[in-house]
């Protein structure tokens, strides 16, 4: 594989592989590098301007006029994570990004901040941290809503159980209540203060490989980004701050590079997660429902009422906890709800445009008239 792209203003880049530039991304960017842009992946976004690492180190660059106006914003705003194509034009301070690649995996959420909008927080990750705290007993509820939208990524779910010496004891017992909300999925359990499961996590983030970790505020994300780096991040970037209960808060995301080669991109604590577009994260999280469901009388069977449904027999008969079902049935619910606003909002947006169509039909016939 070739490991380096010639830019054709400038020497060889160095290897760009350790950032997950793979022979996918690479193809990818053949086009642009014919045009004579750079490579680069961008590591933070602050107000709308990238830092984006390249071969020459971290900079900040300028997003192009073509993708500001954009009207698809998901597709057209960088994020951290995506790999970018820069250009330095004569008379610029800064470099343009001119273009974004196409993302092998994107997580996202609905935008917290919109009725029906998409919010894209990170791009390629290949393994998704689901972090729970064991300084109190997990919450299943969210950690299912969080495994729907990792597996919705397109990247591998992991469980992450941080301050293992927090809990007292019967941790077998907490772990198989965690591993019957996460099935297929690997639980892994570290101690930032003891150090137990830290080289497996590291072990996990190889060279060229990308990871998120998707938790509330104060679970030990960045305590234990500390521990993998091998020093206290927060002390070399000024992007974090101290709250009053001493605990570090990450305040953006950001890529972090780790001594073996990887990246580990640390997100703020996130209190909302509503859904987007996640039918098929549905289906990985509930493998158990999706199975039983083939036994329905029904199609289309919602697992309510309808007569012949496997799935609520399965609860009855307690093979199905009936946890897992009203969990399943939440989650559909708010899908469904979220889809009849897209479309409720579709259809205004299509009677705006018909509207102002209409006034340009009988502004264009007046004119005709007159003349």
């Amino acid at each position: 594989m070739d490991e380096s792209i010639e830019h054709s203003d400038g020497p060889l880049l160095r290897d760009l592989t350790s950032l997950g530039f793979n022979e996918r991304f690479q193809a990818l960017f053949a086009p642009y590098a014919d045009e004579g842009l750079l490579p680069g992946r961008v590591s933070r976004v602050d107000r709308g301007l990238p830092l984006v690492f390249t071969g020459h180190g971290e900079v900040r660059v300028e997003p192009a006029t073509h993708l500001m106006k954009s009207a698809d914003q998901a597709e057209s705003r960088a994020v951290v994570g995506d790999w970018v194509g820069l250009t330095t034009p004569d008379g610029h301070n800064m470099p343009i990004m001119e273009a974004i690649l196409p993302r092998a995996s994107s997580f996202t959420r609905k935008d917290p901040g919109e009725a029906t909008g998409e919010q894209v927080l990170a791009a390629n990750v290949d393994i998704v941290f689901v972090v729970h705290a064991l300084s109190k007993e997990p919450n299943l509820r969210r950690l299912e809503r969080e495994l729907v939208l990792a597996w919705e990524s397109g990247a591998r779910p992991i469980v992450l159980l941080t301050k293992a010496d927090l809990w007292p004891e019967g941790l077998n017992e907490v772990l198989e209540h965690v591993a019957s909300a996460s099935p297929g999925v690997d639980v892994f359990t570290t101690s930032s203060v003891t150090g137990l499961g830290v080289p497996d996590i590291a072990e996990l983030i190889g060279p060229g490989v990308t990871a998120t970790m998707l938790g509330a505020s104060g679970v030990g994300k960045s305590t234990l980004i500390n521990r993998l780096v091998g020093e206290e991040v927060q002390k070399t970037k000024e992007i974090r701050e101290v709250d009053g209960k001493g605990r570090h808060t990450t305040v953006a995301r950001e890529m972090v590079p780790l001594p073996g080669g990887g990246i580990l991109i640390d997100t703020p604590g996130m209190r909302a997660l509503a859904l987007w577009d996640a039918s098929d994260g549905i289906d990985s999280a509930f493998p158990e429902i999706v199975v039983l469901a083939e036994d329905c009388r029904f199609r289309d069977c919602a697992h309510n009422d309808e007569p012949g449904c496997a799935v609520r027999a399965a609860v009855e008969s307690g093979e199905l906890p009936a946890r897992r079902l009203d969990s399943y049935r939440s989650l559909t619910t708010e899908l469904e709800v979220l889809a009849a606003r897209q479309d409720v909002a579709g259809r205004s947006k299509k009677k705006r445009e018909d509207k102002i169509l209409a006034k340009t039909i009988r502004r264009h016939y007046r004119d005709h008239r007159h003349h």
